[in-house]
């Protein structure tokens, strides 16, 4: 099974958008079944801009689980598109990732080998603003920065360059070995401390490495990346 990529279909598609990722509207468990559903169905979800001021909060996560090819059923066949909705822990992540038509299509690939940064749901509903949400955004635009298409297309560009800053264009990935994420400038590294790797600058810890595939490994970390 494979991602689908899913892209933005109509300005009247916020609604949906915002009933998917939004806490007043679902849990982790409804996200993770909805998307379970959809893979099967192969039906698509419109990227689009949240209904603004409905808060930062996201649903609570679950416990992280490991996914290696063995355990995988594929072997070598199985890649980080196969795995990544897997665990209901980063699902929300997951979401956001499969929303984004190129990243998706990156997991897919045996090609480009990738080492997903995926952070929890817990450190993603602790952000102080939604993921597509840029204060530049609102201190040019105003609170209607991401109302209309071209709101839409703002938030979509903001959520494509979070996700690609989770997303280190290589695997397996040297302690040490500094890279610049697929979508940023800065360049990123890990170095283990006391046992527990931690992703540099940031000092985030990873939690454990979830899934270990052909094309790339699922990290899963505590915290998120700051992608401004």
């Amino acid at each position: 099974m494979r991602f689908t990529p899913y892209l933005v279909l109509a300005p009247t598609a916020a609604v949906a958008f915002a009933q998917l990722f939004d806490p007043l509207h679902r849990t982790a468990s409804d996200i993770q079944q909805q998307s379970q559903s959809q893979s099967v169905n192969h039906a698509q979800i419109p990227l689009a801009k949240p209904a603004v001021g409905l808060g930062p909060a996201m649903p609570p996560s679950g416990a992280p689980q490991a996914d290696g090819p063995a355990n995988a059923g594929g072997g070598s066949s199985v890649m980080l598109s196969d795995v990544m909705g897997r665990d209901k822990s980063i699902n929300l992540f997951a979401g956001f990732l499969r929303s984004i038509e190129s990243p998706s299509q990156r997991l897919d690939d045996p090609a480009r080998n990738t080492t997903v940064l995926a952070p929890l749901n817990s450190a993603i509903e602790n952000l102080p603003r939604k993921p597509w949400e840029d204060p530049r955004d609102y201190s040019a635009l105003g609170a209607n920065a991401y109302e209309g298409e071209d709101g839409q297309g703002r938030a979509q560009r903001n959520l494509r360059r979070f996700v690609e800053a989770h997303l280190i264009p290589t695997s397996p990935w040297p302690a040490g070995e500094k890279i610049k994420p697929v979508g940023g400038d800065t360049e990123v590294w890990w170095e283990e401390k006391d046992g527990v790797k931690r992703i540099q600058p940031g000092d985030i810890e990873v939690l454990n490495v979830g899934s270990s595939v052909v094309n790339g490994e699922v990290w899963i970390l505590k915290g998120v990346r700051n992608a401004s």
